[in-house]
């Protein structure tokens, strides 16, 4: 499902909610208010395998459903296990490694797994519906990016290129441990210091790829102006993507924004595509002043994001949402 499919279907749901509902459907995860000082934010997401190890699989699974709620600028509180497997042949061990996994980044994440949901399935699927608290004035949305910020992007691309290559054979396995890396890690310490920050927006980057959640956070008036040179990317990736290595995902985010992005500069093909990779447990995409970005990024390095950049700039919207520049 790409951006395009998720918007045709979204028009089917209400679009408004009660006074108290702070975000919702067009947001990373759902907040809502308990009063003043507090809310109440929640999100859920699943992924199928994406690696062969049980246990890497429900890590990086749970990984990937606590970054909305630190997209949203909240603290986890606790999470509830979401599985479907096929009972009669998934021997129990494995099932078990998934959860385990699951529970270890939980665990690492500060909080824990209280309960769950199980369906009878012929495709494994693995994820968590996770509950955050956050106070209603701190909360951040995906759209409120203002004229003049920067844009920090806190995890290399390219995992979706690599996952794919693994899959077709046209990857050598220490390629595995790169993305598994990547994957793996929590935008816990990245949450917390953009916390410290006047941030506008922020969202994770996922499916749809950077361009296809940067277009999301953009509304109808702002235009991101991206610096290819100064995005973070695997360089792994252009072995593979000699021999193919893009899932239809990933073609499927480059039709829909076809006439959304501007290319200013020569790129390649491939090269455009990277910014179109469906990615799992991917960074936090961060707008903030100029003026705090720097130290925000200098934070973010002591930390070990090594691979965070800033990557663009919001300017009023002219022609096009999104320019990239060679």
């Amino acid at each position: 499902m790409g951006p395009g499919d998720l918007s045709e279907i979204l028009k089917y749901l209400p679009k408004s909610g009660p006074a108290e509902l702070l975000a919702g459907m067009e947001d990373d995860a759902a907040a809502f208010r308990i009063d003043n000082n507090l809310a109440v934010v929640q999100t859920v997401d699943f992924i199928t395998p994406i690696v062969n190890d049980p246990r890497t699989f429900g890590a990086i699974a749970a990984a990937n459903a606590l970054s909305d709620i630190y997209a949203m600028g909240a603290a986890p509180i606790f999470a509830l296990n979401i599985v479907s497997f096929q009972i009669k042949s998934m021997s129990s061990e494995i099932l078990g490694s998934i959860l385990a996994g699951g529970s270890e980044k939980v665990g690492e994440a500060g909080i824990s797994i209280v309960g769950g949901h199980s369906v009878d399935d012929p495709i494994p699927k693995y994820g968590l519906s996770v509950t955050g608290l956050v106070k209603p004035q701190n909360l951040i949305r995906k759209q409120g990016a203002q004229v003049g910020d920067v844009l920090i992007l806190t995890k290399p691309l390219g995992t979706g290129i690599l996952a794919n290559g693994l899959d077709a054979g046209i990857a050598e396995e220490k390629i595995e441990e790169v993305m598994i890396q990547v994957m793996l890690k929590l935008n816990k310490e990245a949450a917390q210091l953009m916390s410290l920050f006047n941030v506008h927006a922020c969202t994770d980057v996922s499916g749809f790829g950077l361009l296809g959640h940067l277009r999301e956070m953009l509304g109808s008036n702002l235009t991101a102006v991206i610096s290819y040179e100064h995005v973070p990317i695997l360089h792994q990736v252009w072995d593979i993507l000699k021999y193919g290595g893009i899932s239809s995902g990933t073609h499927s985010n480059a039709r829909y924004l076809r006439d959304e992005v501007k290319w200013d500069g020569i790129l390649t093909t491939q090269q455009q595509l990277v910014l179109f990779d469906s990615q799992t447990s991917g960074g936090l995409l961060i707008a903030l002043p100029e003026d705090e970005a720097k130290d925000l990024l200098a934070k973010l390095l002591e930390v070990g994001t090594i691979d965070t950049a800033v990557i663009g700039y919001i300017e009023n919207r002219k022609t096009v949402p999104i320019k990239v520049k060679a």
